[in-house]
């Protein structure tokens, strides 16, 4: 069984929210590389994404990107968590605005459109946002190519599907993936995958479901189990800690998982094929790094394979090595322009995903 959600500093709202009016302790925080020689002025906040601290993967991995910045700045950041955030989403942007913090970073998806319409009430407030270009002279966004890493993952799980070599793989062409939820944002990791995965085998089958929810591991077991039943031996998770289910059910069949956002080889060591790592943990430092530098505001930072905003993690030791020398000449194509990956954001969605 993987292990439940670890416990982290996160307030409530309201709590957050007294403590960013009151200043915190009363007293400046020291900043200058946590060495107390200079001040560090500013208060920070994060908005934590559906699923929440604890789920091993995207929140969690922005989480260390905060927490190294703490270190390194000599600051405490407040983590607003939300029962709903994609319903309270906006009411949460905006007290976090009323409360006056310098920086408010927002991992949440679904708060793209109210960012945009209420950042400009609180101009003294900076934005950053994570996943989508949102305007706005306050805002900051961080763009990541995850169709790009998506697609080398799903080239990767083509490359083993067939391969009856390796333990766990049966002969039949045949992998899924499993979306948190039906959405544009969830949609550009699909896309990327099922495109890398035909362009090594236009006969793939890829079985995509949704489980709309970030915060089931039960279901997302359910729904991996029923998709190796199918004959998948290799089903990608983009659902958040949902995800750790179908880490479990390939553990518990014998077949493999491909995880997403950060390294999650350590939950399953023999049947995590890799993971789509997403540098989250990048983009928050950095943002709290451009705030010390007052550099934030009206710009977009685009984090794609070149930039090492994505990438693949750990393979598992079955894997050829013929197949992962594939996997970075199709990395260094994707970087040099030779192949070009669909972006369902920027692009729409493609004939051959319906």
């Amino acid at each position: 069984m993987i292990g439940g959600r670890r416990a982290f500093h996160a307030l409530s709202l309201a709590a957050l929210l007294v403590g960013a009016s009151c200043g915190g302790d009363g007293e400046t925080q020291q900043g200058g590389g946590g060495n107390g020689e200079e001040e560090f002025p500013h208060q920070v906040a994060m908005v934590i994404a559906q699923g929440g601290l604890g789920d091993q993967s995207y929140n969690d991995l922005a989480n260390e990107g905060l927490t190294q910045a703490e270190e390194e700045f000599g600051f405490e950041a407040r983590r607003i968590e939300s029962e709903d955030i994609v319903s309270q989403g906006e009411a949460v942007l905006r007290q976090a605005g009323q409360a006056g913090f310098d920086l408010v970073v927002d991992l949440e998806f679904s708060t793209a459109e109210p960012l945009e319409r209420l950042a400009p009430e609180f101009p003294e407030s900076q934005w950053t946002f994570m996943n989508l270009p949102v305007p706005g002279d306050n805002i900051t966004s961080f763009v990541f190519a995850e169709h790009q890493g998506s697609y080398l993952a799903g080239a990767l799980a083509a490359a083993v599907t067939t391969d009856t070599s390796i333990p766990g793989v049966n002969a039949e062409p045949t992998i899924g993936v499993i979306g948190g939820t039906k959405s544009t944002g969830i949609d550009k990791f699909i896309v990327g995958y099922i495109q890398g995965a035909r362009d090594i085998d236009p006969e793939v089958e890829v079985l995509v479901e949704y489980s709309e929810d970030f915060g089931d591991p039960a279901k997302g077991r359910q729904m991996a189990e029923a998709m190796y039943e199918q004959g998948a031996d290799v089903v990608y998770q983009v659902a958040g800690a949902t995800g750790l289910g179908v880490i479990e059910a390939a553990e518990a069949n014998r077949a493999y998982a491909i995880g997403v956002d950060t390294d999650q080889s350590h939950l399953s060591p023999k049947w995590v094929l890799t993971s789509m790592v997403k540098r989250t943990d990048l983009a928050v430092f950095q943002s709290v790094e451009m705030l010390a530098n007052d550099e934030l505001g009206g710009e977009t930072v685009n984090l794609d394979l070149e930039a090492g905003g994505v990438e693949l993690g750990p393979t598992a030791d079955a894997v050829p090595q013929e197949y992962l020398d594939q996997i970075d000449d199709l990395r260094q194509q994707i970087i040099g322009g030779e192949i070009e990956v669909w972006d369902v954001i920027e692009q729409g969605y493609p004939d051959f995903f319906e």
